[in-house]
């Protein structure tokens, strides 16, 4: 369920949780555009058949691939009105805890952790972590980092 807001309301909103985005599933498709756009070649995440006897019993997704879902999650999660540019400012304390399989489905949940005004906006961090069907740790734990502009 998406929380939607006005820009009025991001000033109040530290300390919110925005829930759960549905779950994706992650595709060899998607891990091979990801590798080509990266330059990123290593057989556990494109070469199927190899990576079925290494470490994982299966291709897995770049860790920066599952991170840059975050992304689309985020459209599931929040939607500020009345603001007329949104920027992605950066992230915090990013970690790969589980590598992500192939076929795995994964989505995110996020909270609020503090809003503080910067020039012409507001800047929010938010906890987000991408979790793993099933999984016992998370994909993705990371703060990012949003800017919000009037």
């Amino acid at each position: 369920m998406t929380t939607t807001i006005t820009y009025e309301q991001l000033a109040d909103l530290a300390g919110t949780d925005l829930g759960y985005t549905d779950y994706r599933t992650v595709t060899q498709d998607q891990v091979n555009l990801f590798a080509d756009a990266t330059d990123d070649h290593q057989w556990i995440h494109v070469d199927p058949e190899r990576a079925k006897n290494g470490p994982f019993g299966a291709p897995i997704a770049h860790g920066f691939l599952t991170l840059s879902l975050a992304v689309p999650f985020w459209t599931e999660l929040l939607d500020v009105k009345g603001v007329t540019t949104k920027v992605n400012y950066g992230l915090d304390k990013v970690r790969f805890p589980a590598p992500v399989k192939v076929g795995s489905r994964v989505r995110m949940t996020a909270t609020v952790a503090e809003v503080v005004e910067v020039a012409g906006g507001y800047q929010i961090a938010v906890d987000q972590t991408i979790e793993i069907d099933g999984g016992t740790k998370p994909a993705v734990v990371a703060r990012g980092l949003y800017r919000f502009y009037a």
